[in-house]
């Protein structure tokens, strides 16, 4: 049996090792029966940070193919995406396509497949932010819709479809936990302190990155006075996105020297710190996952998020970018015990869950 993976972004390599480990296991343990896997890295995000230290760090299998298609328009680079990934997949002939998330490359890999008949498994799937103004909630939806099987990381994905009428349409849907939580448990034995960084406890690690906040000046500033409030009480540990760096020096926005800047950081680094920070303040979605897969608390600086459960569980706490309603969080959690003994996102063993139910969904692997 062949599958073809599309990966896009560096995220999603990351996610995609988790099921590449399963696919070996099953291998050693199967020799008669073994899957075949070959990459299809489309380019979408071009980071130099992708160099073969990156993949032998994280054990991550190389792409068999890199499409090198990035700096596009959304259309430009869906279609691109779409034209050259029917090229590869003519010529492998592969039984499914794997793709994950919610990015143009997810989107591209799923039409490709279906339009050559193609079985499509989508990792991540029924994630909705109820935003049809974010790319990423199309390109999720129209993959969850063409696909012919949905793996669910969550209850709430289930219920988001059941919700849109999937028990009537013939999509098999698996909940099976989140490969992001076998990544984080896999990963962390490896983490590592970020060069620079000479605090190792009581801090605050916060990102901003999304455009939503970045280009906005009155949200991007109301979002920094809070951060700057808090780094009174607490040191502050920003990462710093180059976009959201750029916007602050046009918005002439000066972070003080209690809010510790930092380049860029891996994998390995990040992990680090959300095992030693205090508190967890972002904009990004993954993040919210990984703080409370390190027991962390987490204040989203966003209006909306896909992880419902965190919220109702109060590990979780929206406040979109206003300063009074992130310090009053910060407050309330300061004074508040957190309980992170939850069972959110699965056991650590999705990748293995995913393999099986392909396996039993096709009844040839």
């Amino acid at each position: 049996m062949k599958i073809i993976t599309i990966v896009g972004a560096r995220p999603q390599f990351v996610k995609a090792a988790v099921v590449s480990r399963a696919i070996e296991k099953h291998n050693s343990r199967n020799a008669g029966e073994k899957i075949q896997e070959l990459i299809v890295h489309t380019g979408q995000h071009f980071d130099e940070n992708m160099s073969a230290v990156f993949f032998d760090q994280m054990n991550i299998p190389k792409p068999h193919y890199n499409l090198e298609i990035n700096s596009l328009s959304h259309g430009a680079m869906t279609g691109k995406m779409l034209e050259k990934i029917e090229e590869v997949l003519l010529k492998e002939k592969p039984g499914w396509v794997l793709v994950y998330g919610d990015t143009n490359s997810t989107l591209a890999g799923a039409l490709a497949a279906k339009k050559l008949h193609i079985k499509v498994a989508h990792v991540e799937a029924g994630l909705r932010s109820f935003n049809m103004q974010m790319p990423e909630e199309i390109n999720r939806i129209l993959t969850d819709r063409i696909s012919d099987i949905l793996f669910c990381p969550t209850q709430t994905a289930i219920d988001n479809l059941k919700n849109e009428g999937y028990d009537v349409i013939d999509i098999e849907q698996v909940k099976c936990g989140d490969v992001m939580y076998d990544a984080a448990m896999f990963y962390k034995s490896r983490a590592n302190q970020p060069q620079g960084l000479n605090i190792s406890s009581n801090f605050v690690l916060a990102t901003i990155h999304r455009q939503e906040n970045t280009d906005d000046a009155e949200k991007l500033e109301a979002i920094f006075a809070a951060l700057e409030e808090i780094a009174k009480d607490k040191n502050i540990v920003l990462p710093l996105h180059p976009r959201t760096q750029k916007k602050l020096d046009e918005f002439k926005i000066v972070p003080t020297k209690n809010i510790i800047i930092l380049e860029p950081v891996g994998y390995f680094e990040m992990i680090w710190m959300l095992s030693n920070c205090d508190l967890v303040i972002t904009d990004s979605g993954g993040l919210q996952k990984e703080a409370f897969f390190f027991k962390k608390p987490c204040i989203t600086v966003r209006d909306q998020t896909e992880w419902v459960e965190l919220l109702e569980h109060n590990v979780n706490f929206l406040t979109g970018h206003h300063t009074d309603r992130i310090l009053d969080t910060y407050k309330s959690i300061q004074n508040n015990q957190i309980n992170f003994d939850l069972n959110l996102y699965g056991t650590g063993q999705t990748g293995e869950m995913i393999i099986k139910e392909l396996n039993a969904f096709s009844g040839t692997i």
